[in-house]
């Protein structure tokens, strides 16, 4: 069965997740995850990507619950684990600007897959958080580092030690999503941000991420280096020659993408 459906619209990629009935995130559903963006991730004709569930229910309902009984007392998980961070870490750091549509829950795993893409959507029926610690476990697929990193230490462990699930409009307020939408719009309005994104140079939008991506874990003196030195490599693109040629023409740039 295919668990993960691509559909490519004017350049952007739109991933789905199709794991009914909660779109569990499952090993088959982390190992197509890791096919599909080893695929994206090298693909010169896609500028942006997409992330959604399928159905109305969720984006994610969280991992595999079914399949724990037969870890408990596993003393050799690790592998498994870390394998898990390099895919999710292929989603993160991927070169073109990834963006959460979240339709509904996104909890303990659905949560910490949507904290990997660089911006979150949020349909306001939806329901986020971790609450893997009511299972006597911790948000293991990135969500104890990513989550503090983007709303700060305190409301994090909150969300954590609690396990409660929050409304799109409290992740809003908190800075867990970029934006709340209506019910059945949170493609249209990704489709929408994406294509404004993708009418800007493909290099220049993927060395900001890099030099975000990057940045956060450098000192910033050692951050400021590496902006410069992503800055003097765009100065080598053709996108900066027809950006530039565009302004001084006064007409809409049309970007190679090189």
């Amino acid at each position: 069965m295919e668990l993960i459906k691509i559909e490519i619209q004017e350049r952007i990629a739109i991933v789905t997740i199709d794991n009914p009935p909660m779109n569990t995130l499952s090993t088959a559903v982390i190992q197509e995850l890791g096919a599909t963006f080893s695929k994206l991730n090298s693909d010169n004709d896609v500028l942006a990507i997409l992330i959604t569930g399928a159905g109305e229910k969720a984006f994610m309902a969280g991992g595999d619950i079914k399949g724990f009984p037969e870890k408990i007392g596993n003393p050799n998980l690790i592998p498994s684990f870390l394998k898990t961070h390099e895919i999710f870490n292929s989603i993160d750091f991927s070169p073109k600007p990834t963006i959460a549509v979240i339709n509904g829950y996104a909890l303990g795993g659905g949560c910490e897959l949507a904290l990997i893409c660089d911006i979150r959507i949020a349909e306001e029926q939806a329901l986020l958080g971790v609450p893997e610690c009511t299972l006597g476990l911790l948000p293991g697929g990135g969500g104890t580092q990513r989550l503090p990193r983007l709303i700060g230490e305190a409301k994090a462990k909150e969300l954590m030690f609690t396990g409660e699930h929050i409304t799109a409009e409290e992740a809003l307020r908190i800075g867990l999503v970029n934006r709340v939408v209506p019910k059945g719009e949170g493609i249209h309005a990704g489709l929408q941000l994406a294509k404004k994104i993708s009418q800007n140079a493909p290099t220049a939008v993927r060395n900001i991420k890099k030099a975000v991506d990057e940045g956060v874990e450098l000192p910033l003196n050692k951050a400021l280096e590496r902006e410069a030195e992503l800055f003097q490599e765009l100065f080598l693109t053709e996108d900066v020659k027809e950006g530039v040629q565009a302004f001084l023409e006064k007409r809409r740039a049309q970007f190679p993408g090189h």
